[in-house]
């Protein structure tokens, strides 16, 4: 594969700093991907969620103890129950604290909606991909 090649297809996904995943599907024109590649495929994108949400875990874990003073265990404990949706467990000592509490609940939102995305992206554009090839199928004669 050409350079030019590979150019075409990471910028042909779009605008944003997503080309990289988007170079990791196949085209509408190409073939679906065997079970192997797909699974693969998988592995990958599972492994980048799960990178996303142990940096997550981390920027919450640091905050919780650096600002509003919990112990490592407490400040994990918080930092988790941000980013799974259930809410805060301690009492929050400072303004400070209540605000980096706010903006972290924010920030767990749109990396929840990441992750999950990052998550189904394999198994949608399957999907999608496969009725696109049945629709090319039928058109020709």
């Amino acid at each position: 594969m050409s350079a030019g090649v590979s150019r075409l297809q990471v910028t042909s996904c779009g605008a944003g700093g997503a080309g990289f995943l988007c170079a990791m599907f196949e085209k509408r024109l190409h073939p679906l991907a065997s079970r192997l590649a797909f699974a693969w495929r998988f592995v990958k994108f599972f492994a980048i969620a799960l990178g996303l949400a142990v940096v997550a875990l981390g920027i919450g874990t640091l905050g919780y103890h650096f600002i509003a003073g919990f112990t490592w265990v407490d400040s994990l404990l918080n930092a988790s129950m941000i980013l799974g949706g259930m809410g805060p467990v301690g009492e929050l000592p400072s303004d400070a604290a209540k605000l980096f509490a706010s903006a972290y609940a924010l920030f767990s939102g749109l990396m929840f909606i990441t992750i999950m995305g990052l998550l189904l992206a394999p198994a949608a554009h399957r999907i999608l991909h496969a009725f696109h090839l049945d629709e090319t199928d039928s058109d020709q004669p």
